[in-house]
Order: C-alpha cells, then structure tokens, then sequence
C-alpha cells in the first residue's frame, strides 16, 4: 500500500559531490533512474507500508545505503517502523503550521546553517540548548521540530545526502532546568533513530559552551548513546571550538561569522517549512501496518537498539 505522489525531479550534485557520491557511495550516475523506479516497486508491493515515493526522497536512501537496493529496503522499512516508538516526537503536532512548531522556529532554538555553493563539507546544524524556557517547552517538542527539518533536509540538502551532517549543541546560558529536560532516554532513542533509520549519516555530535556541572556529567548522558554515536560526541567549554567544526565565514554574525544574522537563518527556516506543509500535511498517512506485514525473508526483522518489537503505527484505511 503507498501514495501516488511520484515525482521526475532528480536534482543534480555540483561536481564536486557528484565526485564523492561516485568513490565513497557507489553512485553510478546513468543508474540512478532505474535504481529509483527498483525501488518504488518494491515499496508498491509491500501491503504493510505507506511510503512517500519521490524520487528525491528514495534517493536520499539509496544514497544513505550505497546504493544497496537490500539497505534501503531495510532503511525505509525502519525509517517508518520506528518512528511509532517515539510518539512524544511523531505526533499529530508534527506540522508546519502547528502554533508550537512555529514558535520555536522563530526562537531560532534550531538553526540550519547554509554552507556556500562549492562547500563539500557536512551540512551544519545548531541546537542553543538553553535558549528556550522549559516551563513552556519540553524537550521532545524541540527534538520534533529538530525533525521536522532533519527530513526537509535529506531530500533537499545534498551536503547532507552525499558528505552527512554534523550537530552543534550550544551549551550557552543552560541551567539546571534545561539539564533535567533533556530527557535521556528520549536522546537515546531519537540517536537510535538516526542511526539506524534516516539515510542521512551522522557525522558528530559537539557541545561547545557546555559548563562545568555538564562536562563532569556527561560520561552517565553518554552511555544513553548507541555505540557508534559514541564515538562522534565531543564536549567543549570553548565558544571557540565551533570553528573547528564550522568556516566561520559559514556562521551567522551571533557565532562571530558573516553569513548574515540569526533572524536570516530563522526567516528562510519558516519559509522553507512552510514550502513543506502539504508533505507534513500527507505524512500523517505514512507509515507501516503490521496487520498486513508479510512475513517472509524479504521483510525485516525489527529489532532495534531500544529493543522495538511488533510495535506499529497504525493507519485509517478508507
């Protein structure tokens, strides 16, 4: 079972992303149509999945598998499977136009940071963990938004798509309150999730401005982290340590760069979300029904880090 919302629309890498989707993900340009169409049939046969089938969102996971037509079958699979075990982010608040997710982009809590034209780099993210009042927020309201844009940005950021994509959690004016909020278990998961179900690679994970209490603190946060998350987390008390991650020349003028300002950043957020409601508005209906799972060796077994099994998302079949 899967929607019809098909599209033609492959966009190009420029050269030197095309270069590396060639050597490091086995990319073979003249194929990618036909890899795509492989895969949209396979999903087509699956009476247990309603999946987007875009082009550009079934490359995105043909890209995140090297192009492993059997990985982004599981990929996909899971991408879908796991979203039910996280209902505090994948809920009906999951839309451009909720009130809640609009504040928060306009807090510039989350900021996605453009990267210039030829930059083969990692896309950047910027998460100001202590830029938002936890009597108003919780923490899995700003993981949803976080979201949210962590999917607009593998079907339209090739940085993301071809080199992964880094994360940088600025520690700066965190208190207590925002430490308790961070809910552990919840990052654990979600960290789960990216790892083993968005096709986008994660590259690291690096607390800059973080204080003292948190440094000391953080070895019991870090065992939350799957094993190869692990490796990629840093924590730093040096507001200087974004450099080392970041051009400055890519950063907005708060972080000491001269991309523009933060409200820059903010302003093309929500006009990028908004481009995106009707796809948040139809991925509601998205999902996988295990009523209808056929259970046979081209179906995947769904265990996972945090131990899902047999949970589903159900879907309202008319």
């Amino acid at each position: 079972m899967s929607n019809s919302n098909l599209s033609s629309d492959i966009r190009p890498l420029q050269e030197g992303l095309q270069r590396i989707a060639i050597e490091e993900l086995n990319e073979v340009p003249s194929r990618i149509s036909s890899d795509i169409a492989t895969l949209r049939e396979w999903l087509q046969r699956q009476p247990h999945l309603c999946s987007c089938l875009t082009d550009q969102f079934l490359l995105s996971f043909l890209r995140g598998s090297k192009f492993s037509l059997e990985k982004a079958k599981h990929k996909i699979d899971r991408y879908y499977t796991l979203q039910v075990a996280i209902p505090e982010v994948f809920n009906e608040h999951r839309l451009a136009d909720d009130p809640q997710v609009l504040e928060i982009v306009r807090m510039g809590i989350i900021l996605r940071i453009p990267l210039d034209e030829k930059d083969l780099g990692p896309a950047v993210t910027i998460i100001r963990a202590g830029s938002y009042d936890t009597n108003k927020f919780k923490f899995q309201d700003i993981i949803r938004v976080g979201s949210m844009f962590g999917e607009i940005m593998m079907m339209e950021d090739d940085n993301a798509n071809v080199s992964g994509y880094i994360e940088i959690l600025d520690m700066a004016g965190v208190t207590a309150a925002n430490l308790f909020a961070l809910q552990p278990m919840l990052l654990s998961k979600f960290s789960a999730f990216a790892d083993e179900a968005m096709p986008t690679r994660q590259k690291g994970i690096h607390f800059i401005n973080a204080p003292e209490s948190f440094e000391s603190g953080f070895k019991s946060l870090r065992s939350f982290f799957p094993d190869k998350i692990k490796q990629r987390v840093s924590v730093s008390s040096d507001p200087k340590a974004i450099f080392e991650r970041v051009r400055r020349e890519n950063l907005p003028q708060e972080y000491g760069g001269s991309k523009g300002t933060m409200q820059d950043i903010i302003d093309e957020m929500e006009l990028k979300l908004f481009s995106y409601r009707d796809y948040f508005e139809q991925s509601r209906h998205f999902g996988t029904n295990e009523k209808l799972r056929e259970h046979n060796a081209e179906n995947i077994n769904c265990q996972s880090y945090f131990g899902l099994d047999g949970s589903f998302r159900k879907l309202d079949i008319d």
